[in-house]
């Protein structure tokens, strides 16, 4: 099955974390199809804390990927600040 998740990137207590859409039985960090934005928890002041391309997710989630639990509250979010 095909995915919407976080992948972690960053320093050690430092998360910076990329949307990726995967395939299921890849591994977190490891090979995905497409990079679709990042989300920044540690971001501050002016710094953007959320990227996504809102018309890639859609199309995505059309074509039947399932989105995780942290994703979709990420979606709902991006979607309310548009």
């Amino acid at each position: 099955m095909v995915v919407i998740r976080l992948s972690r990137g960053g320093a050690k207590k430092r998360p910076f974390y990329q949307i990726v859409v995967a395939d299921q039985r890849n591994p977190r960090d490891g090979r995905f199809i497409e990079r679709i934005g990042f989300y920044n928890p540690l971001a501050k002041n002016d710094a953007e804390r959320l990227r996504l391309d809102r018309e890639t997710y859609e199309s995505w989630i059309a074509k039947g990927a399932q989105p995780s639990d942290r994703v979709a509250k990420i979606a709902k979010v991006a979607v309310e600040a548009a």
